[in-house]
């Protein structure tokens, strides 16, 4: 068979397959699939063949072969958590931060996620696209060949469709698969203080019919997720579900923020309608936990966000897989309390503040990722018929991952069977 890309010799080809043709549950999770001295196979964008390199070899002719040799091969990394379109900085908030404000407090003074809406109101989509494309250049470096970007410093209805044209525009014309998630709901706007209500309003009547119509406008095949910030001093959980009710009324698939701060019932909310995914998870209690595990809904943890606010709470991980929950693992980038493009140091956190093993991080960094943000049966795996995204690690065994930190071990980075990033020799 000929094929366009074969990557040979690798210590080890992580291929990660799914479960029953879903996400690693549970116990299930970190199942690798490792295959010594492994080689993978690209025709046509699709992996056709995975296994040890002898065998591969006598099976394929290959157009442009990488030698892999005492490396480790892994499907691509998939962030399904970002809010990678924004404009400016809170590096004086920070400072706050430090100095012993907290994020709420910052935010009920006017500051935190308004502070970014202001200067990302001011700029047009042309130079939101360009340092949205800096910002993705940045994620794929570090791994990452799919990543998720939500709306929601815009927060007005003109501003959320910039907003969401610049993310399917700068995805049209970059390397990286990017998922589009409206979060018109991300706060109440300054305009908006005190009449919460009319905002939700706002949101229902006004902002979804015109996403749904810009969506169309901009060759989208459905609506892009939508989301909302459920959390005191942003929208409560009977805002949230009348925003989430009207948004799968409209044909939008959805995710719910939940639990980062306060326990409002999100996680259970996000349960009852069928969300695919809940994020953040910090506080959520055991009985909706519980609802989680018996759930299809991914829970995805955000370790690179309580580490950014310097807090010591993290994602009840170990009970979410004792339920026998679907986790998945994101970066949160964004400019207030996660500005990170690294997909491996969010493994490395999981590690140790999750008690996640190597193997476990890295297939919620991947599979159960991809499956977060609906392309589980695409992306995040290297079983046959998946997509041909793969990394290079420079590193002799997948374990370096979580045992490591603070540099980047991406060599390589395979996007559809092309080689799209490779770390200056």
């Amino acid at each position: 068979m000929d094929v366009d890309l074969l990557v040979h010799s690798a210590a080890q080809v992580c291929v990660i397959p799914p479960t029953a043709g879903g996400p690693q549950r549970g116990e299930q999770l970190g199942e690798l699939g490792i295959i010594p001295d492994g080689a993978v196979a690209i025709k046509e964008r699709q992996v056709v063949a995975v296994g040890p390199t002898a065998e591969v070899r006598s099976q394929v002719r290959a157009r442009r072969e990488l030698d892999a040799a005492g490396k480790v091969v892994v499907p691509g990394f998939v962030d399904p958590h970002t809010h990678l379109v924004w404009h400016g900085d809170r590096a004086a908030e920070f400072e706050q931060r430090i100095a012993g404000a907290t994020y709420m407090e910052i935010m009920a003074a006017g500051g935190g996620i308004m502070s970014t809406v202001r200067a990302t109101r001011s700029v047009s989509v042309p130079q939101l696209i360009r340092e949205l494309k800096q910002r993705l250049d940045r994620h794929l470096a570090h791994g990452a060949t799919t990543v998720e970007v939500k709306t929601g410093y815009g927060l007005e209805t003109a501003a959320e469709l910039r907003l969401l044209e610049a993310v399917v525009m700068a995805g049209r014309t970059h390397p990286l698969t990017v998922v589009p998630t409206f979060l018109g709901a991300h706060a109440i706007p300054a305009s908006y203080q005190g009449r919460a209500e009319a905002y939700v309003t706002l949101v229902i009547e006004e902002m979804l019919p015109a996403v749904a119509e810009k969506s169309r406008r901009l060759g989208l095949s459905a609506p892009p997720f939508c989301d909302v910030f459920c959390e005191r001093g942003a929208f409560d959980l009977s805002q949230t579900e009348r925003i989430l009710r009207a948004a799968k009324s409209l044909g939008f698939p959805l995710k719910v923020h939940v639990d980062e701060f306060a326990p409002l019932g999100g996680t259970r909310l996000a349960v009852e309608l069928g969300a695919t995914s809940a994020d953040h998870l910090v506080t959520t209690p055991p009985e909706d936990i519980a609802a989680l595990g018996n759930s299809e809904t991914i829970a995805v943890s955000l370790p690179c966000t309580p580490f950014g606010l310097g807090q010591c709470d993290y994602t009840p991980a170990q009970a979410i897989l004792a339920a026998g929950g679907a986790l998945a693992l994101a970066t949160d980038c964004n400019p207030g309390t996660a500005w990170c493009h690294s997909m491996p140091f969010a493994i490395a956190l999981a590690c140790r503040y999750l008690r996640l093993t190597p193997r476990q991080a890295l297939a919620a960094a991947t599979l159960n990722a991809a499956f977060a943000v609906g392309l589980g049966h695409k992306v995040g795996s290297l079983s046959p018929g998946y997509d041909g995204d793969l990394l290079i690690l420079d590193m002799p065994d997948y374990r370096h991952l979580g045992y490591r930190f603070g540099d980047n071990p991406v060599l390589t980075v395979v996007k559809q069977g092309r080689v799209v990033w490779e770390r200056a020799r």
